[in-house]
């Protein structure tokens, strides 16, 4: 048994597919499929059941696959015990960023980081936070800045800063005569989302729980398909006079003066609670801290900062 093949069936595993597994480990198939079969031999078990288009696990094979996991992040933490015991500062860093935080802090934070600790080489990661907290739970990546709700077993969040939202129409809409718009007007307009599985829409519909609701109207049919990838993608879209929409106050732009109104929301205004999130074992503390205070440092726009927020698990 080594260490190689238990990365081979905890990739099958998340895949679910001997050949995206195969892609994900950078083997071919058949490299895969052999070591798989090989300890599967050595263990006397079927860990999992092959048919065409389809690999699940068996109950053998889940407890095996659950155990290999553990050994392998152990094997990461020997690892990164020795990098501490050299500079907890040196070594590459992986960290992941939820899609709507990314763009609107990194240019700030690469900067303070590289100061802070110049021997840190920084492997950054853009997904969804579901997918983030999988990379974390699977040693994958080492720390994730992300949006609560973020509880996962296994993992440490602290605080870092409050950001509220902000709405944005097109220029010459009728909120621009408003100081403020109250979240109960949203469920008068178009609004658009991003798409299912970013966190931020969810914190959306939130604000607005109306816009869950079916209609029959032609208004809300229209609302349920004006969607984003991207919040640049929707602030365009906002600007072509399609709708309105919700956007965290960091990443409003001085370019969107010329094509679209801001305005604050009426109290109580939604906001959500950025957090850095990592794994109980990991380390690195010193490396936290400094991802930490360079966030902190950051000049966003409209946040309010919590330096003195404790870590939970």
């Amino acid at each position: 048994m080594t260490l190689t093949e238990l990365r081979y069936i905890v990739a099958v595993a998340r895949e679910r597919h001997f050949g995206r597994a195969a892609a994900s480990c950078f083997v071919s198939q058949p490299t895969l499929s052999v070591a798989v079969k090989k300890l599967e031999d050595e263990l006397g078990v079927t860990l999992f059941e092959r048919s065409a288009g389809d690999v699940t696990l068996t109950p053998i094979g889940e407890r095996i696959v659950e155990q290999s996991q553990a050994v392998l992040e152990e094997v990461q933490v020997i690892k990164q015990l020795a990098e501490q015991g050299k500079d907890p500062l040196a070594g590459p860093l992986r960290l992941g960023m939820i899609y709507t935080i990314s763009p609107y802090l990194l240019p700030h934070l690469i900067p303070a980081l590289r100061e802070r600790a110049p021997q840190m080489q920084i492997l950054l990661e853009e997904n969804y936070t579901s997918r983030l907290a999988e990379m974390l739970k699977q040693g994958e990546i080492d720390v994730a800045i992300v949006a609560e709700p973020f509880h996962e077993s296994g993992i440490v969040t602290q605080a870092v800063y409050d950001e509220p939202f902000v709405v944005a129409t097109p220029k010459g809409h009728a909120w621009e005569r408003q100081d403020v718009v109250d979240s109960e007007q949203l469920s008068e307009e178009n609004v658009l989302l991003l798409s299912p599985g970013n966190c931020f829409r969810d914190h959306v519909l939130q604000t607005c729980p109306d816009l869950n609701r079916e209609s029959v109207s032609a208004g809300s049919s229209l609302q349920r398909t004006l969607q984003g990838s991207s919040l640049t993608t929707i602030r365009h879209m906002v600007a072509g006079g399609i709708g309105v929409t919700v956007l965290p106050i960091t990443s409003v732009t001085t370019a969107d003066d010329a094509l679209l109104t801001i305005r604050p929301f009426a109290e109580p205004v939604p906001t959500r609670r950025v957090v850095l999130a990592w794994r109980k074992n990991f380390p690195r503390a010193a490396a936290v801290g400094a991802v930490r205070q360079a966030v902190l440092a950051a000049p966003l726009p409209g946040v309010e900062y919590l330096p003195e927020a404790t870590a939970s698990a």
